[in-house]
């Protein structure tokens, strides 16, 4: 049974429909709703659907919950699926699912299927997010939902008891947290080195000779930026592991928890890795557009002038020519070596290998 004629309920419903299930839809106003949902999916009103169903996914706001309290008494002993969620994190004292739990106490409550959207419902687990997350302080119930959301290709993990529901319900909700400490650290490496370059390539040229050079902040500066930023956090993955290393060695145990602000740099590593690899691809791009810059043709068509005035013939430089050749080279396969490590780092990669492999490749 499903609840709800919104999106999330449309969707849920064709998905469940697609699975093989005998689906039955509960709606105030089931003649309006009917063409919204698939004709496999029998449409009617909401005490009806609720007799014909032993699983129910409540699929209706929290605000909206009260106005089941009339079913109450044909809602005895059936599977409630709370897969609502907030629109902001802890909105509430209590989660949905317990606020739920409470209105029904007659029947088992089962969080699920909330970190799954209405998007990859209808177009099935390939194109989305596989895992479903659950939990109830009734285990029969949670393996029933399992089954269910294993029936339609996802994957189940159980959360726990109910109290399990906040957290769940906060995930949808959170804006890539494990992120935040390591675009705040590239952020304040590139202003610093941005700062760096723009006094030594722009500022000091204009006070010293009188030089306007802002055209170069849009690329050159920016571009110099870069390749430091990138460095420097790609130390930054290695060096928490050296001094994890190091601690083990002075307290003679692996055992001894790390501090704080060490846990957190170790846990932050691959992040900071995969924005150390951002910055480096950035660099190349900035570097092979180099020579598409309106000023660098205008310094072309200035040497060549001065060289036709001067009658040279050749401004070849043997060593600078060497230098520049081994210096992209290098600069090409540190990239290269740069790439494999962010590739190795995704999770889907790294699953693939043992051990052994990732430590050569590290």
């Amino acid at each position: 049974g499903v609840l709800g004629s919104g999106d999330f309920a449309r969707s849920l419903a064709v998905r469940l429909v697609c699975s093989g299930f005998k689906v039955v839809v509960g709606s105030r106003n089931p003649k309006r709703k009917a063409s919204l949902f698939p004709a496999a999916a029998e449409v009617t009103f909401q005490a009806e659907a609720v007799k014909k169903a032993d699983v129910i996914f409540v699929a209706i706001f929290r605000e909206h919950y009260s106005t089941l309290c009339d079913l109450a008494d044909v809602l005895v002993g059936k599977i409630l699926v709370d897969v609502s969620n907030n629109t902001e994190i802890n909105h509430h004292k209590e989660s949905n699912a317990e606020y739920l739990a409470s209105l029904f106490p007659a029947c088992t409550v089962v969080k699920g299927f909330n970190v799954v959207s209405a998007w990859t419902l209808q177009s099935g687990a390939r194109d989305g997010n596989k895992q479903v997350l659950i939990c109830s302080n009734n285990q029969e119930a949670k393996r029933i939902v399992a089954e269910i959301a294993q029936v339609m290709g996802f994957t189940p993990v159980d959360m726990g008891c109910m109290s399990s529901a906040c957290e769940i319900e906060n995930i949808p909700l959170r804006l890539l947290p494990a992120w935040k400490i390591p675009i705040f650290l590239a952020l304040g490496l590139f202003l610093c080195f941005f700062t760096y370059n723009l006094i030594r390539q722009v500022i000091h040229p204009y006070i010293r000779e009188q030089k306007n050079k802002l055209y170069k902040i849009p690329i050159e500066v920016v571009n110099t930026t870069l390749p430091c930023v990138s460095y420097v956090m790609l130390s930054l993955v290695y060096l928490p592991g050296v001094l994890a290393a190091c601690s083990q060695l002075y307290y003679g145990t692996k055992y001894r928890r790390f501090p704080d602000w060490l846990d957190q740099w170790l846990r932050h590593r691959k992040q900071i890795g995969l924005l150390s690899f951002f910055c480096a691809a950035l660099h190349a791009v900035y570097s092979l557009c180099l020579p598409m810059r309106r000023s660098h043709r205008y310094l072309l068509i200035e040497t060549a002038v001065k060289q036709a005035v001067e009658k040279k013939m050749t401004i070849w430089v043997e060593e600078e020519v060497w230098r520049m050749e081994i210096y992209i080279s290098v600069g090409i396969i540190a990239l290269g070596l740069l790439s494999l490590l962010a590739i190795t780092s995704l999770p889907s990669i790294a699953n693939s290998l043992n051990w052994r492999e990732f430590s050569f490749i590290q």
